[in-house]
């Protein structure tokens, strides 16, 4: 005889739910992308001011690991400025910064890069005399003969192979990398910057406006380098004016006015209508009522 199963733990059609810890992970046959997981990144009452100018007043923001949040804003609203304090491009006047569990105070960008928070700036930190793989290992080569210490070689062959692995994972194509950066156009050389970006295991990676200026194939080809982030469950800060692209890869949009938050929402439950809004001023979140 077969007891039927009825109440709360009942299964009521294909979907099967199932309690792991505090989390319900639902399977559905289709390949889904790993669970968010704790913060790994929190700013409290972050501040910049350049003398009498407040760039950047009480900036209060979290990333939980595995999530791609947008922040956008007009400009000149404080986005640019928000990555450079938590990656100690500049040194923030008031406010902390909470890593991985812990505290920080970067010391510099190195720091920032050592602790795991990988960023592709605006302008690609790109040195134009140096080929495809120097730039991609710069500050970090691989050496041979450690042994002899200060007398190690620079392991080339290592490199460039390690360079071929990641650009063909990231999907970015470069003619050859022997060639120079100075001889490279400029969206080969904002691919270039991604490259080494991704290359890299990194706990949080940050792009600021990435595909600003390139063409319509290569951005294609940075969209699908962030696809394939978020499928490996990395975290992301994207900062872009791209209103599609935001909606297309993002699960959370923060938006920035004059320097403060005034807005706060999940992609799937928000419009570019309603964005504008936030962007412009003609809406501010309750919360954020000190930004309107």
């Amino acid at each position: 005889m077969t007891d039927l199963q009825t109440g709360p733990g009942a299964q009521t059609g294909p979907q099967t739910v199932q309690q792991t810890g505090q989390q319900t992970v639902q399977q559905t046959g289709q390949q889904t992308r790993p669970p968010l997981g704790d913060v790994i990144l929190e700013t409290r009452d972050l501040t910049k001011h350049y003398g009498g100018v407040h760039a950047l007043e009480g900036a209060n923001f979290s990333l939980r690991r595995g999530e791609h949040v947008a922040i956008m804003g007009d400009h000149g609203a404080g986005k640019s400025t928000f990555v450079r304090q938590i990656t100690a491009v500049e040194q923030r006047t008031r406010g902390e910064v909470i890593f991985d569990g812990r505290p920080v105070n970067f010391e510099g960008p190195l720091d920032a890069r050592e602790a795991g928070i990988e960023t592709v700036f605006q302008t690609p930190a790109l040195a134009d005399h140096l080929d495809v793989s120097d730039n991609l290992f710069l500050g970090r080569e691989r050496t041979m003969w450690n042994w002899l210490g200060p007398f190690r070689r620079l392991d080339y062959k290592a490199m460039r192979a390690d360079t071929m692995t990641a650009l063909q994972k990231t999907g970015v194509k470069i003619p050859s990398i022997r060639n120079t950066i100075e001889n490279m156009s400029g969206g080969q050389r904002q691919c270039v910057a991604i490259a080494r970006t991704a290359t890299f295991h990194s706990k949080l990676t940050i792009m600021d406006e990435p595909t600003a200026a390139l063409g319509v194939q290569e951005t294609a080809q940075v969209e699908n380098i962030i696809r394939t982030l978020k499928e490996a469950g990395e975290p992301l800060i994207l900062i872009s004016h791209n209103m599609r692209q935001v909606m297309d890869l993002c699960d959370r949009i923060v938006v920035f006015r004059q320097g403060r938050n005034c807005a706060n929402l999940r992609v799937e439950d928000t419009t570019g209508g309603d964005v504008f809004a936030y962007i412009t001023g003609a809406k501010t979140q309750a919360e954020y009522a000190d930004a309107a």
